[in-house]
């Protein structure tokens, strides 16, 4: 079994006025999604959390320390899944299944050592 990395985006802006019901309706489709990809043969998540938007980032190049993410991007990095496969194609398959309502999923293989 292969591990995968499964990056949410999203636009951040869709976020801006959620009321606790839309983050409750957002968490039930992360949970039937978990449920989908821990149904498949070989699939498995092995973690993966939500990110707190940009404006909290902190981000360091050359040892300079600066307030904010490395680029402005109308889709920002949301939060993630570590997940186990049987290959790629059944990585993709599971990506296809993650809620992405304002953005996309980036599916990346990591690097065993």
């Amino acid at each position: 079994m292969a591990r995968y990395l499964i990056l949410i985006y999203g636009d951040e802006t869709a976020w801006a006025d959620a009321t606790p019901e839309d983050f409750q309706r957002e968490m039930v489709k992360h949970n039937t999604f978990q449920e989908q990809v821990n149904a498949m043969d070989g699939g498995k998540i092995l973690g993966g959390e939500a990110l707190t938007p940009t404006n909290t980032a902190t981000s360091i190049r050359n040892g300079l320390v600066t307030d904010g993410p490395f680029a402005d991007t109308k889709e920002a990095l949301g939060g993630y899944y570590v997940v186990e496969a049987k290959d790629l194609d059944q990585a993709i398959a599971m990506g296809k299944l993650c809620p992405q309502d304002a953005g996309g999923v980036e599916v990346r293989p990591i690097m065993e050592f």
